[in-house]
């Protein structure tokens, strides 16, 4: 292999001391994952050998897969490779739901399995058979594997941590949008060897070179272990241009060996490039079916002997992946297309994967097996595999005659991709759909993809006007479900940019032509997204009519989002906990990831902190799972604000600058405003009442990129601080609008703030009543809130010379914050106290702080009954995971049993213990 000298690699110390290191680690539980970066040639796979070599050394267990260009859009292709030698042996001691959702991604049975679920399997799988040996996976050319495999594979990557599994992957792909970079996989990049390490590579390889031709050979190879060992080899490759990429030259090098081996080899080296899931048994008959001779173990010996392939621990592999691209692409198209159509008869017992060789061993078009591909890809999304299904679309569109057809094919296929992420795909497939073959209909569909793959500023209002024209297009053609995304969409963008009067009020007029039932969820959320001054009090209404949230998936969503638009933080996170219900059992995590992220902001604020640090964690973990960082710098603002609130301003601050700094939110007015929102109350918990007067008051700045509608949530917060400073005046008249915000949108929230204000702000001689006003109140259901004007209220008490009074305001200030777990505040309403003349103990740390966001959630869902593995499958761990935290919890919370945790969490909660989202 290259660079390879007696066992070892030249000029790679450091690598494969790291590679060593990252073994001793796995063998003691501590495993991880790595991608190797580096160009064609320049000694990945050859590391990966030295690790496959000495992991058999120790007697661990490695499992392998390599990627190909033919196979790229085979789905599960990879997953397949990797994971064949431990499926039978390990598949049986999975949940029965775990099994079939493997079985199901592999094609061995019908059925539904999500793409989350298949990972899932895969973790469990992978971590049992590491009970027995730790377990190595090598993953060679990563930018070919099939997407499905990928994701799955990259799922299982990122929890190995504490795991006797190691995950070696090698990729030669540097483009922004590689879905590795943006797993944020650690790195490790492979450079050409040094002049020294190369010449002592070329010699010890090629001994007896003349002078001028070594001096050739090092020049062209430019450190490129590969290019040293197989120039050479070739004298052709050294006389042609210089300009000539490296893997260019290496790959006509490797194709040229082609022609020194027979015709039944070279169809045995095909069919062994086609496909990388046979045995070599498979193997061999498709070959010897593909040229109608027997072939047999002289070809495989005469393929070895031209250094092209090896046997392997019984699996015949090409030597390198350049080799194996080389051929696919080298021999003749008959002998390819003869090679997939034998292949196809050796998955006779799996009609799916059979499918898709029939479909490779096509040139030109084929309706018939188009329309099977079709009927593919429907099952296949009916089972909750839509990157199978986008594969099937894809090659079904290249068999098509009809254009019109062709360009529908790839347009359900790119709605697919929007579906489950894969935004660049997406934006691929909807390239190749031709505008001009589309009617009212599919110009809607093809207008929701690029407005979820390439969104535009949020503050472009022809965006919005071009959603409406859409909309009422489809609503004319009788497709009422697309038009009305298309609108609610239009409403979102409305709401995110805050844009003009003009377009809000053509999207309200576009969503009254819909003729949808006054409280239909979905009219409801348009309305209250677009222009929730006018139309909030309605939707508030409504929904008090509407039954329990309990009507589905996107009903609740929708209502979710009205509610938050309204300021009906409570109904919004009871909406927020049906719908996330429904998408983690239904697979749905793209929409589980936002809904759990925007529940998040609301619960913060109605005091379900212990739902705040799961929930976002959640959210979180999913939105980097898909790669969705727009949902990800949600979560990252809902943390800093919890750490704000909690009063960790140093991590509030650092969490909502990267947010705010992030070009992905730039007109997105909600999101700025939340993340400067957090930035006020960081500087406030931090002693700083100027700084945080400073950048509260730009919310309620129309000209900031800030101001949106939740600037009013930030009202009280300002009128503290202005009340600190002396300068109740000038916050009066930054918050004017409230009172009339109020009195339009009696919504809980603005109801709260309004008589919030209205007392901290007010003068000494009539704050009094307003306290009590406001006190018995809305603010009961918002326990933060009703702490901090406690506070007030006993302070200026205190200071009011009525020393005695002012201590019951203090008491229940103090406690409100010890349940919730408000650090700063509870320490505050204890300074107040101790000047009133009283001291108070601190208190146990609530469970917010003895245990992290994952612990919390173990901890809860242990409580409810769920076993390791159910728990497992609920947070998309490995149940050994699982059983470690437990490990971990029982001594932070002080019991030895499970049974104790139900109690011990309802005695140190902070606001009640209540386990599910």
């Amino acid at each position: 292999m290259p660079g390879n000298i007696r066992g070892e690699l030249v000029g790679r110390d450091g690598e494969v001391t790291r590679l060593r290191k990252m073994l001793d680690a796995t063998v003691e539980g501590a495993g991880g994952a790595l991608v190797i970066r580096g160009e064609a040639g320049v000694g990945k796979t050859a590391l990966l050998d030295l690790v496959r070599r000495e992991a058999d050394a120790r007697g661990l267990l490695v499992l392998g897969a390599r990627g190909s260009e033919s196979e790229s859009e085979a789905a599960f292709a990879g997953l397949h490779q990797a994971l064949r030698p431990v499926l039978d042996e390990h598949i049986g001691s999975l949940s029965a739901s775990l099994q079939k959702a493997l079985r199901v991604a592999l094609w061995h049975e019908d059925g539904f399995a999500d793409l989350q679920r298949v990972a899932l399997a895969t973790l469990e799988l992978v971590v049992e058979a590491s009970d027995r040996r730790p377990v190595v996976i090598l993953l060679d050319d990563l930018h070919w594997f099939d997407t499905p495999s990928l994701t799955a594979l990259a799922f299982l990557a990122r929890r190995v941590e504490g795991e006797s599994v190691l995950v070696l992957g090698t990729t030669r792909t540097l483009e922004l949008n590689d879905p590795l970079r943006r797993n944020g996989f650690t790195e490790m990049y492979v450079q050409g060897l040094d002049a020294r390490s190369a010449a002592s590579l070329l010699d010890a390889c090629t001994p007896g070179l003349s002078t001028p031709l070594r001096q050739r050979v090092l020049r062209e190879a430019a450190g490129n272990p590969l290019a040293l060992i197989e120039l050479p080899r070739s004298w052709d490759l050294l006389v042609s241009p210089s300009i000539v990429p490296v893997n260019a030259r290496l790959q006509v090098a490797f194709a040229a060996r082609l022609d020194t081996v027979s015709e039944r080899t070279r169809v045995l080296l095909a069919t062994l490039a086609a496909d990388s899931t046979c045995n070599p048994g498979q193997y061999l008959a498709a070959a010897s079916e593909a040229c109608g001779q027997p072939v047999g173990a002289r070809e495989v010996q005469e393929a070895i002997d031209a250094g092209l392939i090896d046997l392997v621990d019984e699996e015949l592999r090409f030597r390198h992946p350049l080799m194996r691209s080389a051929v696919y692409s080298c021999v003749p198209v008959t002998t390819r297309l003869a090679a997939h159509a034998a292949l196809a008869n050796q998955f006779a017992a799996l009609p799916d994967r059979r499918l898709w060789h029939q479909s490779q061993a096509v040139l030109g078009t084929d309706e018939a097996l188009a329309t099977r591909l079709e009927e593919q890809a429907t099952s296949a999304r009916r089972r909750g595999m839509l990157t199978v299904a986008i594969a099937a679309l894809r090659r079904a569109a290249a068999l098509v005659e009809a254009p019109a057809r062709r360009t529908s094919l790839f347009l359900y296929a790119a709605e697919l991709a929007c579906e489950v992420g894969h935004r660049s795909a997406a934006v691929e497939l909807a390239d190749r759909a031709d505008p001009a073959l589309m009617g009212p209909a599919e110009r809607g569909r093809l207008t929701l993809v690029h407005e979820i793959t390439a969104p535009r500023d949020f503050r472009d209002e022809t965006r919005v006007e071009e959603l409406i024209s859409h909309a009422c297009a489809a609503q004319e053609t009788g497709a009422t479900i697309l038009a009305v995304n298309l609108l609610w969409r239009a409403a979102s963008r409305c709401n995110w940019a805050r844009l003009s009067t003009r377009v809000r009020q053509k999207v309200a007029a576009t969503a009254d032509r819909m003729r949808l039932e006054p409280g239909d969820p979905r009219r409801l959320a348009t309305l209250a997204l677009v222009m929730p001054e006018v139309y909030g009090r309605k939707a508030l209404a409504a929904m008090r009519r509407l039954p329990a949230a309990d009507g589905g998936l996107e009903t609740s969503r929708y209502l979710c989002s009205a509610a938050i638009a309204v300021g009906d933080y409570h109904s919004a996170s009871s909406y927020a906990r049906a719908a996330a219900k429904v998408s983690r059992e239904s697979g749905q995590h793209a929409v589980m990831s936002r809904t759990l992220g925007t529940a998040s902001w609301c619960r913060i604020w109605t005091g379900e902190w212990d739902l705040v640090r799961t929930g976002a964690a959640e959210a979180g973990e999913l939105a980097e799972d898909m790669g969705n960082a727009f949902w990800g710098l949600s979560a990252k603002i809902n943390f800093a604000m919890l750490a704000a609130q909690r009063g960790d301003s140093a991590t509030a601050e650092e969490l909502a600058l990267e947010a705010q700094s992030s070009p992905l939110i730039r007109g997105a007015a909600f999101m700025q405003c939340a993340a400067l929102t957090t930035l006020g109350v960081a500087a406030a918990v931090a002693g700083h009442p100027e700084k945080a007067l400073g950048r509260l008051r730009r919310v309620f700045d129309p000209a900031d990129p800030a101001f949106h509608e939740l600037r009013w949530r930030a009202a009280p917060h300002l009128a503290d601080a202005a009340r600190v400073l002396g300068r109740q005046e000038e916050a009066r008249s930054l918050l004017a609008g409230l009172e009339e915000a109020a009195d339009r949108l009696p919504s809980p929230m603005l109801r709260m703030c309004r008589a919030y204000v209205r007392a901290v702000l007010a003068d000494d001689g009539t704050c009094e009543e307003l306290f009590d006003q406001a006190l018995s109140g809305e603010i009961a259901r918002w326990p933060l809130d009703r702490g901090r004007l406690l506070l007030t209220q006993g302070s200026w008490l205190r200071r009011s010379h009525r020393v005695a009074q002012s201590r019951e305001p203090l008491r229940e200030a103090r406690d409100t914050f010890d349940a919730l777990g408000a650090r700063y505040w509870s320490e505050r309403a204890r300074q107040e106290l101790r000047a009133a003349g009283e001291d108070s103990e601190r208190p146990a740390d609530p469970v917010g702080d003895i245990l992290s966001p994952q612990e919390l959630q173990i901890a809860s869902l242990a409580a409810e009954g769920l076993t390791n593995r159910e728990i497992a499958v609920r947070l998309f761990m490995s149940h050994r995971t699982v059983g470690t935290h437990l490990y971990r919890i029982f001594p932070k919370l002080g019991i030895t049993k499970r049974g104790q945790l139900g109690a011990t969490l309802r005695s140190v909660s902070a606001n009640g213990w209540e386990p599910n989202q």
